[in-house]
């Protein structure tokens, strides 16, 4: 059982550079006495779908529902038989041996603000909010996000951090998306942020690298001068914040002297022809990235597919879905997932794909409009798991004739917080205290056992 109880330092392990990287503050205290479960992935890649996809539109068409609800599109068979998906992705279709197709995920959010603090941390906000999106939006008694609290769980002394998020922090104008950050855990347990496009030929991770005059010998012989006067002033060791602040500069230390990060992030060592199989475009050289911060050690690398509404199609569905959204989205994932594959990292990589919630069966005009689209669905939607112990070529769930309701057993993005902490083996008594002084399990639902026996409930 985790009781943490915190006394957050302010000050910043690395300031934010050119390609924002967001750093953190230290707890002061910490008890751990949970036993780990059996671990399946060693990394998860969550692509997040910003917005909410439909779900007619991409991974539960339905082909004979009227036309004001299957909308313009045309399904396309798949590698498993008998399953169908959107025309408009091919590559996916061609490799669902790979993948499972979750159809009857579900909550009750339909604010693109509460309802991605639910996607991200598995739980509705802990205190409730106004009725305004301004009473909605980031704040620090917020619950961690999976990243965050696996950080909490198992912090790394390595130089590798536990989570990385990419490429752009979710804010439009006053509005910051919640469940992006650590919460109420504090600042130290924050992603790295990454808020610059990897397909950018200046893209570089600056906070990573040394001054042109220091070297790894200087910065290491800098350190142990500094080592030798905090051990000498008695006064350093009595004081918790200055205890605080040598922790951080342990940290940022081993960030700084690790060469895989850093290699990691020097996208442009991949080849020509890698790079075009993913596509030069922000969705697929973040995918691409993901994949070289999993091959270095990352644990959890959030993948967002966009700004904060890029799949919020309430005017021309259609027409943003086929010209760049779906295309995007289905040359990435097929090279990300063919290079998992091949080189057997899939079997320790567990892939998700998601939004925050789906879209509403019935087409629909807002006022002011001419280009028909969907609105907000939480009521049922897709994602895709691949990877990390989940049985490929499967769908779990079905729904009504309208992908409106399920018509099997829905699923929670607390179940999914909850597989994805099962798979990398933590333990099921885990728990944290939130603001209000309750203590909460972070494994907060069921695990999604179908996706690793093939037996769907």
């Amino acid at each position: 059982m985790l009781t943490p109880q915190f006394l957050i330092n302010r000050r910043r392990l690395l300031g934010a550079a050119a390609a924002g990287v967001v750093a953190s503050g230290l707890p002061i205290h910490r008890t751990i006495a949970a036993t780990e479960s059996a671990t399946r992935a060693k990394s998860v890649i969550l692509v997040l779908l910003s917005g909410g996809p439909s779900q007619l539109d991409t991974f539960d068409p339905k082909p004979q529902a009227p036309a004001e609800v299957r909308g313009e599109f045309s399904s396309v068979s798949t590698s498993i038989s008998g399953v169908s998906l959107c025309e408009h992705l091919p590559l996916l279709a061609a490799r669902l041996q790979h993948w499972a197709i979750l159809r009857t995920l579900a909550h009750p959010e339909h604010n693109h603000l509460l309802a991605t603090h639910v996607a991200l941390t598995g739980r509705p906000t802990p205190i409730p909010r106004g009725g305004s999106d301004l009473d909605r939006v980031e704040s620090r008694n917020d619950f961690p996000n999976f990243a965050s609290a696996l950080d909490f769980l198992k912090p790394r002394r390595d130089g590798i951090p536990t989570g990385v998020s990419l490429p752009n922090y979710f804010i439009e104008g006053p509005l910051t998306w919640p469940g992006q950050h650590a919460g109420f855990l504090g600042t130290r347990h924050d992603p790295w942020q990454i808020n610059h496009d990897p397909n950018d030929a200046a893209f570089r991770v600056d906070s990573l690298s040394l001054p042109t005059d220091l070297n790894n010998q200087r910065l290491v012989s800098r350190r142990t001068l500094l080592d030798g006067l905090n051990q000498a002033d008695p006064r350093n060791s009595a004081d918790v914040r200055l205890r605080a602040f040598s922790e951080q500069q342990d940290v940022a230390f081993s960030l700084l002297t690790s060469a895989k990060v850093a290699e990691a992030f020097r996208i442009d060592q991949e080849s020509d022809g890698t790079r075009n199989r993913y596509g030069r475009h922000k969705f697929g050289q973040s995918l691409l990235l993901s994949r070289r911060l999993v091959e270095a050690g990352v644990p959890v690398v959030q993948a967002a597919m966009g700004i904060v509404q890029t799949w919020d199609t309430h005017v021309d569905n259609w027409g943003r879905l086929k010209t760049s959204l779906l295309p995007s989205l289905d040359q990435g994932l097929a090279a990300l997932i063919d290079d998992l594959a091949s080189t057997g990292m899939l079997e320790q990589t567990m892939v998700i794909v998601m939004g925050e919630f789906g879209r509403t069966p019935r087409v629909s005009i807002l006022p002011g409009q001419t280009v028909p689209g969907r609105d907000h669905w939480a009521h049922a939607y897709s994602a895709l798991f691949a990877g990390g112990g989940v049985r490929g070529g499967q769908t779990i769930g079905e729904t009504d004739a309208i992908a409106a309701y399920p018509v099997s057993r829905s699923w929670t993005p607390a179940d999914v917080g909850t597989t994805i902490f099962d798979s990398l083996g933590v333990s099921h008594d885990a728990q944290v205290i939130d603001p209000l002084g309750r203590p909460n399990h972070l494994l907060n639902g069921e695990v999604i056992t179908p996706l690793f026996t093939g037996n769907a409930t």
